[in-house]
């Protein structure tokens, strides 16, 4: 079999059927297993998806208050991080505590920090 220009598959497309060009979509998706129907999410999302609350959210320490060591605690306790870590983490306000998580986590950490004294934004 002779290998096909791109300028022959542009010309075949050109003069293709509606009918053949949807039986070649067909037989592509069932040779290389794919579908090439469009999201429904994104097609139908529009205004609604604008009105919901963002999927995933950043924890933001904006600031420590008056019980640093306890927002210290809280802050190994939420990253996993080593004391030093920690501590630099929470010297350098606004710091981000936990990016692009889900938005119940998000809400989870920011009572967890509020209940240390410090000051939490969730984007």
């Amino acid at each position: 079999m002779a290998k096909l220009t791109h300028e022959d598959i542009l010309a075949y497309l050109e003069e293709a059927t509606i009918l053949e060009l949807n039986d070649l979509v067909k037989a592509i998706e069932e040779k290389f297993d794919v579908t090439a129907a469009a999201p429904v999410a994104v097609v139908a999302g529009g205004e609604a998806a604008a009105d919901a609350a963002p999927a995933n959210v950043t924890v933001t320490l904006t600031d420590v208050g008056a019980t640093k060591v306890a927002v210290i605690k809280a802050v190994r306790e939420i990253t996993g991080l080593g004391l030093v870590d920690a501590k630099g983490l929470v010297d350098k306000v606004p710091a981000e505590i936990k990016k692009d998580i889900p938005a119940e986590e998000g809400a989870k950490i920011k009572e967890q920090l509020e209940a240390a004294g410090a000051t939490v934004e969730v984007k």
